[in-house]
This record gives structure tokens, C-alpha cells and sequence, in this order.
């Protein structure tokens, strides 16, 4: 069993409110827009990270970090991206691969949008943590966690950060 938070979007920030979930989390996951590489830093020093670079990651971020990371976590095959899109409006960067070999959870960030969906059609769960910094139109910080157990994706919570 692994407990995993996903965040996204941190754009330079990091606050003790979001580090109170990276301690109770086995990992923790990032779907890019890091911004200053002391955010991903700061969360390794306490528990082991994946994380993809995006749009707004400038050359050190993208040196550290692939804008594709594709890797079992148990049982359970997973591809993060940054820029990925959702069921039925996959970014056509992604479109032709995650159609002809999906994995069976898919997660990216950049929409600020949170967002989780089951695709029925790839038979595969999409998730979008929604972005937990402050930059931004959201105005909700939100982050999600969830647990691996073998094959199973379970117990998700959604996380609301105070602005």
C-alpha cells in the first residue's frame, strides 16, 4: 500500500500547508509547473518525488525533471505530464500514444482546473490535482491524495489549502 499526495502548479510556492500532507504521504507527485526548483527540493528532502517539468519550468527544472514521467506504482501503471488534457480532449502531444497504449492512471496539471474523470473508452482514471499555489485564477488551492494497493486506486480525498 502506498499513500500518495498529487499536487501541481506550485509556481514558487510551498507553505508549511502543504507540507503537513507531504509528511503523511509514502510519496508524493508532481504534475509541473514547479517554478523555483526549491519547491521540488524542499519536498525530497522529506519524502521521495516524481514529478514532470512544465510550461513555466525554466532549463534547471527541465535538466532535473522529464515533461513525460511513465512508471508503475504497484500494479498500477502511471503517466504524468504536464500539458495532457482530459478524457475527450486529449492535447494532441499526447493523443496518439495515450490511445494506443494507455496506462491506468493518467494524471497532468497546467488547467489550474480540478478534475477527476474516469475515461470509459481507455479504461483508465484521469486525474488533475487542481494547482496548490498562488498563482493564479483559481480560488481554491487544491491538492489530491489517494492510495495504491496492488491494481486499486482508492480512498481519493480532495484537499483545500486556505489562501
Amino acid at each position: 500500500m502506498t499513500r500518495i499526495l498529487l499536487l501541481s502548479d506550485t509556481h514558487s510556492h510551498i507553505d508549511d500547508s502543504i507540507l503537513k500532507y507531504v509528511k503523511m504521504a509514502d510519496e508524493v507527485w508532481h504534475a509541473g509547473d514547479i517554478g523555483d526548483i526549491t519547491v521540488t527540493d524542499t519536498i525530497k528532502a522529506l519524502k521521495p518525488l516524481k514529478a514532470v517539468y512544465g510550461n513555466i519550468d525554466n532549463h534547471v527544472a527541465r535538466a532535473e525533471f522529464p515533461e513525460n514521467n511513465r512508471f508503475f506504482c504497484e500494479g498500477v501503471d502511471v503517466w504524468i505530464t504536464h500539458i495532457g488534457g482530459y478524457p475527450n480532449k486529449y492535447n494532441p502531444r499526447v493523443k496518439e500514444e495515450i490511445t494506443k497504449n494507455p496506462p491506468k492512471l493518467f494524471i497532468c496539471g497546467h488547467s489550474h482546473i480540478l478534475k477527476v474523470m474516469w475515461d470509459k473508452k481507455l479504461n483508465l482514471l484521469h486525474m488533475n490535482p487542481g494547482a496548490c499555489g498562488k498563482h493564479g485564477f483559481h480560488k481554491v488551492r487544491t491538492m489530491l491524495r489517494f492510495v495504491i494497493d496492488g491494481n486499486d486506486i482508492k480512498d481519493l480525498e480532495i484537499i483545500e489549502l486556505s489562501n
